[in-house]
């Protein structure tokens, strides 16, 4: 009798996929991909033994028509501690949750638990696949030597989902290969390192030459330079402390592409902390790379799994990219990134594997949620340690990681004088108004100038304060708008300040990491330290003016004032202005995150991640599912769709009728505003929004007059009355 591991429509089984081969191809795979963590080995016994439940007559019936359903991972986990008591946990973990994710290892009593399915006795008989599989001698088969930077369980279970990750992606790949050609050789032929090495040089000489020569622009120039000449020194972490405005984006990247070509390192993965910037950066690196070799990948950006029967050829390319991270330069987000390296699903692990043999690099790493700070740094010295792998801190604010970090990983600073550096690049003066003011007060204030920025903490406070400023040139910004709204807002407001015509923009915090602006006044309701350092990235920012200012004010307000864990950042920025004269140094820099670091050092890993981790570590008995609930840097919201221009209008009268609406979700994305449970609830109550192709809510389009105001986006349901 021949086994198979799947089937097509055709009776007569001249296209079925052999079920041994599909066993020796996914352990041949899966030991590639885990090679460069020492885990090959092991990788081919879970490739070897993953499917083996589909040797019972029941899962081959299945194949034929039968409906009912035949659980075919708990075998090979099974099958693996019967081959090693020790190693085979290991590789249980892996084989058991190859389809519905890294399972607890938990408790007998609950039956999803790996230890309740590693004594599962009622298994349809499998044993046929002794004849076609033939396992390694246990004996010559050794654990890797790890090296254990924070603690021996965190670093096994980090090695057990990088593992998870080379059966999972070696797993789809073959069947993709087996199954669907068309699909597979869509994928990889990407430009190497070296190739894309070359464009970044051809694209930064062509700036070169056409660059003014301002001081500004010199220091850039330097900058490159020591970026350039620091990348042959050996893998590990290193900061690049670079005030905003110094280039550091095209900077930290030569450094990483050289790094990359030096060590034979295979791709740069750039991480963001916030969606609302990162399409800017994709599209910089798009532009010098070309669209097939970047991949933007992140929370709102995840393609969708059903068919893109409307998508280019590039796009499928780009779509399955997205599945495993194999392109060359992906940029993606904090949430993305870390989410995926304590997940447990299969989607978000698919792509692990692929992270070792990277160049890391943390774009203003002071962004790392703080209340995953701890896990969030071990996870990356790990990379480092055991994953030939780089991480590079980048940021105009460097934080005080320094404590978090071993010794033997502490970061190596790029820039030679960052001190001088600093003053080098030193553009904007800060000053604390001495009283708190009102929103009158403070509207009154911003309507004195014709050019000026104003941030805030809170949406409500930006709306508030934007109704009390009229006339024409004054702005609004914030999450409450579309990405398509807040596009057409930004290129009007860089067109008015090219020219030199009123403009006054009242933003929340999104206008502060990555957007180019330049203002010559900019006013920063109290915030922490990086906070206001990123605003102040925003004034006087090509250093045309012999001095820019920012205003540092406390709002009186109660919905000015800042909200949970803001205040507490605020509280410690306050303190670190009364003792610096100076609120930009590094020396200011510094005393704040020691100071807050110091404060909230409990709150550091607030969900307990490593405790979880260390609990039954000795038994290595790891709950992956829990962490992975538990490990969520951002509240859960949902996505409200507004038509907001003919496009959008267009593509929403077409998924009402589309038989593939997921194909549409990226293209919705730039007209999506994201809203928390409570006014979701209420949206949906009053008939506000209404739900399409199962999937969509839209915003009516009849109601937009009323919910989505063309100044400010949408309007809070919560604050209205019906």
């Amino acid at each position: 009798m021949k086994y198979y591991a799947h089937s097509t429509n055709n009776r007569d089984k001249i296209d079925w996929h052999l079920l041994k081969d599909h066993l020796n191809d996914v352990a041949n795979r899966a030991s590639e991909f885990a090679n460069p963590f020492q885990g090959g080995s092991f990788a081919y016994i879970a490739g070897l033994l993953h499917d083996i439940g589909k040797y019972s007559i029941e899962f081959q019936k299945r194949l034929e028509g039968d409906k009912r359903k035949v659980i075919h991972s708990t075998a090979g986990a099974i099958e693996a501690e019967k081959w090693n008591k020790l190693y085979g946990r290991l590789i249980a973990y892996t084989i058991a949750g190859h389809h519905a994710g890294l399972p607890d290892f938990g408790s007998p009593e609950n039956e999803s638990s790996l230890s309740s399915r590693l004594l599962a006795t009622n298994l349809p008989d499998y044993q046929y696949f002794n004849s076609e599989i033939r396992l390694p001698n246990p004996s010559g088969v050794h654990f890797p030597r790890l090296d254990t930077p924070s603690s021996l369980g965190f670093s096994l279970q980090f090695w057990i989902r990088f593992l998870f990750s080379s059966l999972v992606d070696a797993d789809f790949l073959d069947t993709e290969r087996a199954m669907n050609e068309n699909k597979s050789s869509l994928r990889g032929k990407y430009r190497s390192i070296r190739e894309l090495l070359d464009k970044l040089d051809s694209s930064l000489l062509e700036k070169t030459r056409n660059a003014n020569p301002s001081k500004v622009n010199r220091i850039r120039g330097e900058i490159l330079k020591q970026c350039r000449d620091k990348a042959s020194s050996k893998l590990g972490v290193f900061s690049l402390t670079v005030p905003t405005g110094g280039g550091k984006t095209l900077s930290s990247m030569a450094f990483a592409l050289n790094h990359a070509k030096i060590y034979g390192m295979e791709r740069i993965i750039y991480v963001i902390p916030y969606t609302t910037i990162i399409e800017q950066n994709a599209e910089n690196f798009r532009e010098i790379f070309g669209v097939l070799n970047v991949l933007e990948h992140h929370s709102s950006f995840d393609l969708p799994e059903d068919r893109l029967e409307d998508q280019t050829k590039i796009m499928e390319k780009l779509r399955l990219s997205s599945e495993n991270w194999d392109i060359p330069i992906i940029v993606t987000t904090n949430v993305q990134f870390f989410e995926s390296l304590f997940g447990s699903r299969t989607s978000r692990c698919r792509k692990l594997h692929n992270i070792a043999k990277s160049v890391i690099v943390m774009d203003e790493a002071q962004m790392i949620p703080t209340p995953f700070l701890k896990p969030c740094v071990n996870s990356l010295v790990e990379l480092v340690a055991n994953y030939q792998s780089t991480v590079l801190l980048c940021t105009a604010t460097q934080p005080a990681l320094n404590s978090f970090l071993p010794k033997e990983y502490q970061p190596v600073e790029i820039i030679q004088d960052p001190e001088q550096l600093y003053q080098n690049l030193k553009r904007v003066k800060v000053t604390q108004l001495k009283k708190p003011v009102t929103d009158d007060e403070l509207a009154e204030k911003l309507m004195s100038h014709d050019q000026v920025l104003c941030i805030v903490n809170s949406k409500k406070h930006a709306r508030i304060l934007f109704e009390k400023c009229s006339g024409d040139g004054n702005f609004h910004l914030s999450t409450r708008m579309c990405p398509a709204h807040r596009t057409e807002i930004l290129k009007t407001i860089r067109e008015r300040l090219k020219k030199g015509e009123t403009c006054r923009v009242i933003s929340t915090q999104l206008i502060e990491a990555g957007v180019d602006v330049d203002f010559p006044i900019v006013y920063r309701s109290i915030a922490g330290i990086d906070s206001i350092a990123q605003a102040a990235g925003r004034c006087n920012r090509e250093g045309l003016r012999s001095e820019g200012i920012v205003y540092v004010f406390i709002p009186t307000e109660k919905h000015g004032l800042p909200p949970g864990w803001l205040s507490r950042t605020a509280q410690v920025g306050l303190n670190v202005m009364n003792r610096h004269s100076d609120l930009l140094s590094l020396a200011a820099i510094e005393d704040y995150f020691t100071e807050l670091f110091d404060i909230e050092r409990e709150g550091l890993d607030r969900e307990g991640i490593l405790p979880l981790i260390q609990e039954r570590e000795k038994e290595l008995a790891f709950p992956f599912r829990t962490i992975a609930e538990k490990f969520k840097l951002i509240e859960d919201a949902a996505s409200v769709i507004v038509p907001w221009d003919g496009q959008s209008r267009k593509l929403i009268k077409e998924i009402r009728h589309s038989d593939f609406p997921a194909t549409y979700l990226r293209k919705l994305q730039k007209y999506s505003v994201q809203v928390y449970d409570n006014e979701f609830q209420t949206m949906l109550e009053r008939g506000i929004i209404e739900e399409i192709a199962s999937r969509f809510f839209v915003l009516r389009e009849e109601l937009i007059q009323t919910y989505y105001n063309e100044h400010v986006g949408l309007v809070p349901a919560t604050e209205l009355k019906d």
